[in-house]
Formats: structure tokens, sequence, C-alpha cells
């Protein structure tokens, strides 16, 4: 499930309590008076057959003895009976339950959840505080305090973490549209109360406290969608580092505790922060300013000490501070005192009054070159800071009322009671304000990280062509091979041909049975070369460096026969266990400028396969250069892991090196991650070094583990990758050759051609206006789609790559309905294209196993109708719209 019947938990009539009490002290009695002194509206029906009432309130003996059916239940009986209380409140009606309750695991949790399937009654926890809803008065928890009511909605794992930020945020003045206390999320879990917030018009932002994941795939998916709708933001606790520890390869090791966290969080546009106060400081100014241009700041204050430290904690957080223009100087050389700072911060001097406040602040509005601006107050006896603050507020929306142009502005009024009232007004008026300058400088750069992040979710990759020559089938036979000689590891050779059938460029290399055949194969890759490499091949031996398995710069046959035998000495005497193979011949590949760089994957428990990228060498574990992604990968998504290293640095190039080829990293990382997205029985790769500099890269040596998922299921990728398999051609007698395909991200670049050719007729049509929004947010958000829960097919001339038509479905949260939309090109309909769109939509969504397809079309679109009627819709009338028709198909 998903969202289904979580309206019942998050806007109830009715609730009832099971379990109340009139012990003190006891949760049921605390959570009975929050319930009945909450001011909710509706009935609250306490439920125990041992007391007549419970604090004035008429107490029913059973559940079936109720006046009615409770929209929610709320459980706090002793943890036996909870199975029971389930089926009963299911049996009479009841769709959603909050479960207080502790002590449900293993078998009684799963009893639980059989009494609840048959009514699809969605439950809350068990183990939890509870559940607020300032906005309803409800109260259903043993929390010591209700929340104030607001626009942030809390979900926390953390019960005891619940009733600390209440108590926190009172104090604060912060308010939530709703608090969830999740506990052990045996049903209800992040992603279906992600999913819901994210379509829920009170809450401005979602913030998360978070101890794991249940279900990576559908976190991903509902996260990725509540991101694009609001912000959302998470504090993650750490976790177990030990399964790492155990892991065969650098890859393994490397990963940590918390890597798979972390990607999973930048690919979905969740703002992870790392403390609790940085939870609340980000959604204070995400909630008011959701994005920014960049990273430059206009500081305007009255004491310079002030403006300093903001300035400090700027540079630190690596944002920058706004240029002032000569021609912004000059206005601000007009209405300020010749002592004012001359350059930002812009110090206005201790004796500055609301006007000049508001001078400087309309300059830096209209002439600074900044993205925003932080408005700071120290207070003194010249000045009411409320005044000030009030002036600021005036100017702000005079600003806005005129359609004057506005930046982002952030206030830090420093002090406490002198302060108090201009931030009361502060969040009255929508504005962020801190309470001390690096608050004020941190929530800023919250706001700056947030921005990026969305800009980078929505920006277009660049084409990488998806005809890849990617040799599947001979991947696939290395592989299975392997596991049909039972082995775990593919030797040197079989880890570079399997990365070689994806195109990714590896040195040659030779298996060699003893130092005699070392000595003769190395003798042509001298001859080619100037020298090889000699390395011992073992699979007990996946570091060779580490019993000096590796010689390099080889220069005559014999000295490459010593060094094998050389090594056969020391494996012996270091590694006597360890099974010897033989050896790996290859050209020795010099290139004075290249850098050393890793790649691999390995298997995360939650989140599935999990990419790295970073510096390597010998020294990778120490250096500890490294970023981690979820696969699949694009070219953007390839660039954005590089960029989270420092060695990103250097492969831009400095001094004399010159830049390495990114745009061949980056194709290197696109088909790594197509490979590892392809087979599942690939558990780890590392690919250290692979070699990159200005010439391209190439890979040096590799170590791949299997594992044949008939025994051992890999956990499952958390974002669904591309669907190739859906791609056809076809031929229509009046068109050409086409493809039928999924839409791709790059798509984007084709619309402004295909809009060109649709008529404003057709055009209102699709999306009930003639002439809709073709910025590329709007774009974005039809090519970057998530193939979880939609799907959209385009047509593409095969000779000119002209997209001619789309078909698309967007599935409801539950994933059993879609939701359909057909468009092909004004000067082709008529040829059948929209009809082979539209029946290689309905035969994907069979296969999803969707129930349904529905639309809603403008009933003089006659074409549509009848096409629909002809696939087996039913046309019926739209609800409240007498000017469109609903057709519906029904797929089972």
């Amino acid at each position: 499930m998903t969202i289904r019947n979580l309206e019942f938990l998050l806007k109830p009539r009715s609730v009832a309590l099971v379990g109340a009490s009139t012990r003190p002290g006891s949760i049921g009695l605390i959570t009975a008076r929050n319930l009945l002194g909450g001011g909710f509206k509706g009935p609250v029906w306490p439920v125990n057959p041992k007391h007549p009432a419970i604090e004035g309130q008429t107490c029913y003996p059973s559940v079936a003895d109720l006046p009615g059916v409770p929209d929610l239940g709320v459980v706090v009986t002793p943890p036996a009976v909870v199975p029971a209380v389930i089926a009963e409140l299911g049996r009479i009606g009841t769709r959603a339950a909050v479960v207080i309750t502790a002590g449900i695991r293993d078998r009684l949790k799963q009893e639980m959840l059989d009494a609840a399937r048959p009514y699809n009654l969605r439950i809350q926890g068990p183990n939890c505080v509870g559940l607020m809803v300032p906005g309803l008065g409800l109260n259903a928890s043993f929390s010591h305090q209700p929340p104030l009511a607001g626009g942030l909605a809390f979900l926390s794992q953390s019960g005891a973490l619940i009733t600390a930020i209440i108590d926190w945020a009172r104090g604060h003045g912060v308010g939530f549209s709703d608090v969830v206390s999740l506990g052990d999320m045996a049903d209800a879990d992040f992603g279906d109360l992600l999913d819901y917030f994210a379509g829920d018009s009170k809450s401005r932002a979602i913030l998360l406290y978070m101890e794991s994941v249940t279900h990576a795939p559908k976190f991903l998916s509902a996260a990725r969608r509540a991101a694009r709708t609001k912000p959302v933001i998470v504090v993650k606790t750490g976790r177990s580092a030990t399964g790492a520890k155990a892991a065969l390869s650098h890859t393994g090791a490397l990963a940590g505790a918390d890597a798979a966290y972390e990607a999973a969080f930048r690919r979905a546009g969740v703002l992870r922060v790392r403390e609790l106060d940085d939870l609340f400081s980000a959604a204070e100014i995400l909630a008011h300013h959701p994005q920014v241009q960049g990273d430059r700041l206009a500081i305007l204050t009255n004491g310079g000490g002030a403006g300093v430290l903001a300035a400090d904690r700027l540079g630190e957080l690596h944002g920058s501070l706004a240029v002032l223009s000569d021609a912004a100087k000059a206005s601000l050389d007009r209405v300020l005192p010749p002592t004012w700072s001359h350059g930002n911060p812009v110090d206005i001097i201790g004796d500055a009054d609301p006007e000049r406040y508001v001078r400087a602040l309309e300059i830096l509005m209209d002439q600074g070159d900044a993205d925003a601006i932080l408005v700071m107050n120290c207070p003194t006896a010249l000045s009411s800071s409320t005044v000030v603050a009030e002036r600021v507020v005036e100017t702000i929306e005079r600003r806005k009322h005129e359609g004057r142009g506005t930046k982002p502005v952030i206030t830090n009024w420093l002090g406490d009671e002198a302060s108090r009232d201009a931030r009361k007004l502060f969040a009255a008026k929508g504005i962020a304000s801190f309470a001390t300058p690096a608050d004020a400088i941190d929530g800023f750069m919250q706001l700056v990280r947030y921005s990026r992040a969305q800009e980078e979710l929505m920006r277009t990759p660049s084409s990488l062509a998806y005809d890849l020559g990617l040799k599947t089938e001979q991947a696939n036979s290395i592989v299975s091979d392997v596991i049909a000689a039972q082995r775990s590891v593919l030797s040197e050779v079989e880890a570079k041909d399997l990365l070689a059938a994806y195109g990714i460029p590896v040195v040659p290399t030779e298996v060699a049975r003893d130092p005699q055949e070392v000595g003769a194969k190395a003798a042509r890759w001298i001859a080619e070369h100037g020298s090889c490499v000699v390395k011992i091949l073992s699979d007990d031996i996946p570091h060779k460096s580490d019993i000096g398995g590796v010689r390099l710069g080889l220069e005559r046959a014999d000295e490459a026969r010593q060094a094998a035998q050389d090594i056969l000495s020391r494996a012996a005497r270091l590694r006597p266990d360890a099974r010897i193979k033989g050896f790996t011949v290859q050209p020795m590949i010099r290139r004075k400028n290249a850098h050393e760089l890793i790649v691999g994957m390995s298997v995360d428990q939650t989140f599935g396969p999990l990419l790295m990228f970073g510096a390597g060498g010998t020294a990778v574990e120490v250096v500890h250069d490294t970023a981690h992604a979820l696969p699949p990968l694009d070219v953007n998504l390839a660039n954005d892991l590089m960029r989270q290293t420092r060695i990103w640095q250097l492969l831009q190039g400095y001094r004399d090196r010159p830049p390495a080829d990114l745009a061949r990293i980056a194709e290197v990382l696109v088909r790594f991650s197509y490979l590892v997205a392809r087979h599942p029985d690939i558990r780890e790769i590392d690919i250290n070094p692979l070699l990159a500099d200005d010439k391209g890269a190439i890979v040096l040596d590799a170590r791949v583990k299997v594992e044949d998922t008939e025994r051992s299921q890999r956990t499952a990728m958390a974002i669904r990758p591309y669907p190739a398999q859906w791609t056809k051609e076809i031929e229509l007698a009046s068109i050409g050759s086409l493809w039928l395909r999924p839409i791709r991200p790059e798509d984007e670049v084709l619309y402004a051609d295909f809009f060109a050719h649709l008529t404003p007729q057709d055009q209102r049509l699709r999306f009930f206006t003639a002439a809709p929004d073709l910025s590329h947010r709007f774009l974005a958000r039809l090519t970057q789609i998530d193939y979880a829960r939609e799907m959209a097919f385009v047509a593409i001339a095969k000779e000119t790559g002209a997209l001619l038509g789309v078909s698309r479905f967007v599935a409801d949260p539950d994933y059993t309905q879609g939701e359909y939309a057909v468009l092909v090109r004004s000067d082709l309909k008529g040829h059948g294209l929209g009809w082979q769109l539209m029946r290689h939509l309905i035969a994907y969504a069979r296969s999803e196993e969707l129930d349904q397809l529905h639309g809603s079309v403008l009933a003089g679109n006659t074409t549509m109708l009848e096409m629909c009627d002809k696939l087996g819709f039913s046309i019926g009338p739209e609800p409240g719209d007498p000017a469109v028709r609903r057709v519906v198909l029904n797929l089972r």
C-alpha cells in the first residue's frame, strides 16, 4: 500500500480510543486527556470494559458497542490483544489506526497486519508516541504538550525525540501541520507519508528524523515526487559499518555505513542536515524562499562586528560575498554617512535609523549583484529594533505590490528581549529570521544547497548515443560461465572482458601459467610497447600489491620471467594458503600526466547496488577521496558524482597538466552503471586503477565478484532503470520507419520542434490551453520521469530523429490506475501513429498489472473519443464539467 486510506489517519472526523484508562500516569489516561482536551471537533469515543466513563466522557465496553464507525482507532491496549482489536475495528468499517502499544514483534506483528489486510486498514506504529494534527485539534498521543499549528509536517521514527522537538519548537514559535510518530513502521512508512504530504496543501515543508528505510524503491520514488513540490529535509542517524568491514573489495570497504543513504538523498533532491537545529533553520528559510540563483550574499548591518561574524561564517561554508558594483557604491555614498564600510558587508553604522535601512535595502535590491540579502540589526538606544523591522517588512511588501524586483531577504535581529517583537513580525509576514549571525548564514547556505540540488535534478543531460554497442549477451555468457564453474570471482582477464563488452576501454591482458610462459608473452608486449607488467593471478589475493604481486615497467623478457619467479616466492612466504593460478601479462601503459582513479560497485543491504568513484591507486583507502551514487546514471549524474570528490579539481587541469577527458570518464561511468543495472548476479566490482588523462580513460586492473541470483537474490536496485526492452521499430506507410521507445531526459531538446508542429487547437485539446508553458521546468517534468510510477512513449523518426508523437500515463501512488494522454504532431494525424502509441502504452500498463487507465477528453475532441471507443474504453460524463468526457479502460 501507499496513500490508500491515509486520509482517515490524517483527516479523521471521529476517533475511538481503545484501551482508555483512568489509572494515573498510564498512557491510556494521558492519551484520553489529550484527545478530549485538544479541541477536536468530532466525537471521541473511549473504549474499555472496566469503566463506564473516562474524563467525564461515556466509555464503551467494546468496539462493537460504539455508537458510530470511527474513522480512526487509537490503540493503547496490552500487546497480546492488539490483533483482535484491529480485526474488530476493521469489521465495523474503520480504515486507519494508530497503534501506540509497544512490544509488538515477530509473530504478533504479523497477526496484527493479517487482521488489518482484509479491510485495507492502515496502521501507524506500533511502538509510537502517536499522531498530532494541530489544525484539527487532534492530539492522539501521550505527548506532554501539544505542538503549535503551522506549516511543517514532521515525521519521526524516534518517539522520544518528538516530545523534545515539540518542546523546543513551542519555545521558538515553530508550528506544525502534522506530527507523525512512525515507530516500528509495520505498515505506514516514510514512503507512504511522503507520498501523502507531497499533495497536502497544509504543509509547506516536510521534515524527517530517520533511523532506517524499510522499502528503498518506494521511499526514493515518493521522496523524489515530494521534493519536486516542496522542501524535504532529513536528519539521518548513523548505522553499523560491520558489513562494510567484511567486504572483499576496496569499493565495499570505502562505501562506509552511510554512503548509500547520502547517495539516495542526493538523487531524490532531499536536503540532508546533520543536527536538529539545522533541520529547523533549513525549514525556516526553505518554507519562505524555495530557491536562489546562486551563493552571492549581500549583508546589510548596523554593527560592523556582527557583519564580520556573518562574513566569516559565509566563507567557512564556501559561500560568496556579493561584489558591490561601482554604481551601487555610488548610490550608497549618496544616502549613507561617509564612514559606511564602502564594501560588503554594508555597515550603515550604529546610529542608523529605519529610513537609512530602507534606503540601503532599496539600493541593494535594485543594483546589488547579490542572490539574497541578509539584513542584520544590533539593538541600540538610538533606534527601535521593532520599528526597523516594520520598515524592512513594509519595503519588501511595497516592492512586491508595485511589481518591482525583490531578492530573498533573511533577517538576523540580535539580542533577546529587544528583538522579540521583530521576530514575531517577521514570522507573521513569512520572512525567515534567525537568532545569530551563524544561524542566518547556515540557513542561507542550506537554501543554496537545496537550490543547487534542485537545479541539478532538473538539468537536461547532454546527449549520449543510446546505441552504445553494449554486448549484453557476451557479458551474460562470461558471468554465467563463472557461476556454472562454481566460482565467485572472475579472473582478471574475465573481468576485463566483461567491462569491454560494455564498451569500457581496458588494457589488453593475457594469462601465463608459469614464469616461462610469462617470458614468452612478455616479449610481445615489450616489442610493441617498450615494457610490460606482470601480476599474480589468484582468487585468494584480492589486493595483489599487498604481497608484492605486481611488477611494473619490465623491459626484457628474462626480467619478466625472473619477476614472476620472485612473485611466486613472495606469495609462498606471505600467503602459503593462496591458490595460485598463474600470472597476467599486459603492456605497460605510460601516461605522464594521467590520474589513477577508482570506479566500483558494492551492494547495500537497503538500497541495492551502489556505485563509487574517486582517487584510486594503492593508497586509495588512505586518501579516502571517494563519492557514491545509485545506478543508473546519465551524463549529468556521472558529472555530479565526479564533482563530489577532491580529485575533480585535479582532473580539470592545473599548471602544466592538461585537463583530463571528463566526457570520456563520464561515459565510462554511464556504461559502468548499465553493466551493474543489467546483471543482477554481479555483487562487487573494483576498477583500480582507471587511468585518465587528456587522451581518454583505460582500465588497468579490475576485480569482479558474482553470485547466482537463484541461490541468493541481490538487493533490488532502488531506482528503476530505463526500460530499454520496451523499444521497438515500426513502419507506417505514409510516415516511414519509426522508433517507439520510452522517453529519456535528453528528449527535452526535441520538444521545441514538436510544439512548432502543433496547432493551437491540438495544444488546447491536450493541455486544456492553447499556449502551454514551454519553460525548462515544464519540459523537464515531461521528460525526466520516474519509471516506477509513470511511463511515456515517444515516436521518433528513424531518419531525422524528430519527435512525432507521445503517449503517457501517470499512475496513482497506489499504482493501481493511471491517467493517460496522447499527442501526435498536427501534420501527421490520420496516419495511425496515435493508435500505435496508445496500443504500446496499453500493453505496457497491462504488463505492469495496472487495473485501469483513464483520461479526461474535451467533448469536442471527437477523434480521440472515437479511438477510445474502438480501443475498448467506456465513455461517460466528467462529474462537474459538461464540456469534458471521462474515458476508462479496465485492464483486468
